[in-house]
């Protein structure tokens, strides 16, 4: 039953008569997992807070960079270095004092997707990367639990519900997983301040339609928007039997191929410690120009997109340690030095985001 006080903080979403007091009981009673505090998660968690929705997960291992504050707007420069989910536990309960929350300062992995996931409703996929999306949509299929997913890349979003009343899975639209540096994250490419907040509000009225049963939901369909033109389309796909039979998550891989085998990994710490002890060492960085005229920690700036024509600039006898934003671009580009002979090969763990957590 709603509160009096309850009723006076929803009464302009109950005066709607696709919702009313019993939609509204129904989003208090419900428990929703937010997976990724970032971009898309804040406004995802501030609405579905503001909304009524009666437990709410927040699953983030990550801390506030100031690199995030462009477009993840629930956090501010004072919380840099401090976890989202602490940060966005304390703003939200400050927003609707009624809402609990769980958090979970870790990243969802194939050891305690399961067990969180199960104890959830609905799970609305925030996070920035294919190995967590296939991770989560094989957790929710053996667990049949809807998936509200939503993905962004520069000025373009995308957004669909899957496993919804035995619906499509992520893997009946998408199979299989790209290949290793095929697709980066917005770490690497950059993302628009707006579209997440776009994005993440449009997957945010998903989860309030599937609980307060008003509306259609978008199954079987895969809302597409370019911000630069506002163009809108949907494109639809069937269930895939074969992509709906997950036994278990030992079974896949969700690595993605990012760290290829033979490329060490380094946090800065230990980078530091190696500049400070060794001279010769080569220290590249492949991110594109504008990128290292932003931000760098030295070193020679050899693009990923250049490596056909430049990687011999790179002395293969001696060290070379790689460094890009996330670690995504290094791991590529260190994978092609490999395979021109390379040994001695070292990739900055996490990019130079790992800056702000050393």
């Amino acid at each position: 039953m709603l509160s009096q006080e309850e009723k006076s903080r929803y009464s302009k979403q109950t005066i709607l008569p696709e919702i009313g007091i019993e939609g509204q009981e129904r989003l208090k009673n419900a428990k929703v997992l937010v997976i990724g505090a970032g971009g898309l998660g804040c406004p995802i968690l501030q609405y579905l807070t503001a909304a009524g929705v009666g437990t709410i997960g927040i699953a983030d291992g990550d801390v506030v960079n100031i690199s995030n504050l462009q477009r993840q707007v629930l956090y501010t420069e004072a919380e840099i270095g401090e976890k989202k989910v602490d940060v966005a536990n304390h703003k939200l309960k400050a927003l609707n004092p009624n809402v609990t929350f769980e958090t979970y300062p870790f990243f969802i992995d194939s050891s305690n997707a399961l067990d969180i996931i199960s104890k959830y409703d609905i799970v609305v996929d925030g996070s920035d990367n294919f190995a967590a999306r296939y991770l989560v949509n094989d957790a929710c299929i053996i667990l049949n639990k809807p998936m509200v997913f939503g993905a962004i890349y520069k000025f373009e979003g995308q957004v669909s519900v899957f496993n919804y009343q035995d619906g499509p899975t992520y893997r009946c639209i998408f199979p299989e997983a790209p290949g290793e540096g095929e697709s980066p994250n917005c770490a690497d490419i950059g993302v628009v301040a707006t579209l997440p907040g776009i994005i993440g509000t449009i997957q945010a009225n998903e989860v309030m339609k599937i609980i307060t049963q008003t509306g259609e939901v978008i199954s079987g369909k895969l809302l597409t928007m370019n911000t630069l033109d506002i163009n809108v389309s949907f494109f639809s796909f069937k269930a895939i039997p074969e992509n709906k039979r997950v036994i278990d998550l030992r079974s896949s891989e969700y690595n993605c191929g990012i760290n290829p085998a033979g490329i060490k990994e380094i946090t800065y710490s230990e980078l530091k410690d190696i500049l400070a002890q060794e001279d010769d060492i080569q220290l590249i960085d492949v991110r594109e120009y504008e990128e290292y005229q932003i931000d760098n920690i030295g070193g020679l700036n050899i693009p990923l997109s250049q490596f056909k024509h430049r990687f011999s600039e790179i002395d293969a006898h001696r060290k070379v340690v790689l460094y890009c934003s996330s670690g995504v671009r290094g791991s590529n580009f260190g994978k092609q030095l490999l395979q021109k002979g390379y040994r001695n090969v070292f990739n900055l763990k996490n990019g130079i985001n790992e800056l702000i957590i050393s």
